[in-house]
């Protein structure tokens, strides 16, 4: 797997040569995007590295992008290829860095963010920790943080409310999702994205969590009859360097990225709010959707008594099993970042 990705750069800084980093040449980047079957990826990421930047640079800049899953790079160890150098610019999706660093996960957790504002509160709180760490603990640098749409409930058979999920095999993507399906006497299925619908349509899963918008993408719409809209997560992604390639860099090009980055990951915000909205629009058929994917799904409301039983599995469950994860100075980072901000204290001990 690691061999796959040496094309990518097999030393720190691979992808500048020494020659480009002194010179008025043009600086050639090699980059790693995100999940590669998504709009996210095919209208905004890739648009911005190939089109934006060599006009914005005015020629001094030009990138080649490649989508993680395409690439032949494991998601589980991108945190690690871009320590190394190996991939020197590279995205990683928390939910799979968090399999090895669970403290990472502490801003998507299932059942804390019930909206994006919620989500930015989270993240805002959480993000200082997160840069520092990276940049000194993995000599990572935190050059945009991307999100994709909320993760919601595709069920095959009669939904109503979260106590529907007991006894049902649900496809999960990561450990807080997992305890969030647990908490409820339900069946969690860790499986991968492309896995879904044939899951769905052998009978091996009766519902599965995932993103508006890429289920409805997936045909799950055609496979599943209820959308149960709540929010359990979201899907954060970091968008980082190795260390010695940022740093290679001429000092104009990084401010240019500095500058233009975060506006990428401003529109990849809106953009998942839109997709949220309109994979729900899509899936039930509703005359607003453009797309040719409609499907003839239930949407289920989301009613008073399942928001307050999201925030008790959240407290009660998800929060003290990603304590448990985590190293022991997790209950002290809670307590300087997320919880004070959200009025969210930690479980009494036993």
């Amino acid at each position: 797997m690691v061999a796959c990705a040496a094309a990518w750069g097999s030393v720190p800084a691979a992808a500048l040569t020494d020659a480009a980093a002194k010179s008025a040449a043009t600086v050639k980047l090699r980059v790693v995007g995100g999940v590669g079957n998504v709009s996210q990826f095919t209208q905004l990421e890739a648009p911005f590295w190939t089109q934006e930047l060599p006009r914005l640079s005015q020629g001094r800049l030009s990138a080649e992008i490649v989508a993680f899953d395409r690439a032949g790079i494991p998601g589980m160890q991108m945190l690690q290829l871009l320590q190394l150098g190996v991939v020197p610019f590279g995205t990683m999706l928390m939910s799979q860095v968090a399999t090895q660093y669970p403290q990472y996960a502490a801003p998507d957790l299932a059942g804390l963010n019930p909206d994006m504002a919620h989500l930015r509160s989270s993240l805002s709180a959480f993000r200082p920790y997160l840069e520092k760490s990276l940049r000194e603990e993995h000599g990572i640098e935190t050059l945009a943080i991307y999100i994709y749409p909320a993760q919601v409930l595709f069920c095959k058979n009669a939904f109503t409310g979260l106590v529907d999920l007991a006894r049902r095999r649900t496809r999960v993507s990561s450990s807080s999702q997992a305890d969030f399906v647990s908490a409820l006497g339900g069946l969690p299925v860790r499986i991968g994205f492309t896995q879904m619908a044939e899951a769905l349509q052998m009978g091996t899963l009766d519902c599965a969590i995932t993103g508006a918008a890429s289920g409805n993408a997936l045909g799950l719409q055609f496979l599943t009859n209820y959308l149960y809209t709540m929010p359990l997560n979201w899907g954060l992604a970091i968008f980082g360097a190795n260390s010695a390639a940022w740093k290679a860099l001429p000092p104009e090009l990084k401010a240019l990225l500095r500058s233009q980055l975060p506006r990428l990951e401003g529109r990849i915000w809106q953009s998942a709010e839109r997709e949220t909205a309109m994979g729900v629009i899509c899936s039930s058929g509703a005359p607003a959707c453009t797309d040719a994917k409609r499907g003839r799904m239930v949407v289920v409301p989301i009613s008073a008594q399942d928001a307050r039983l999201r925030d008790e599995i959240f407290r009660s469950t998800v929060l003290p099993r990603w304590l448990l994860r985590c190293n022991a100075d997790c209950d002290v980072l809670w307590r300087n970042t997320i919880g004070p901000v959200r009025g969210i204290a930690l479980p009494a001990a036993p």
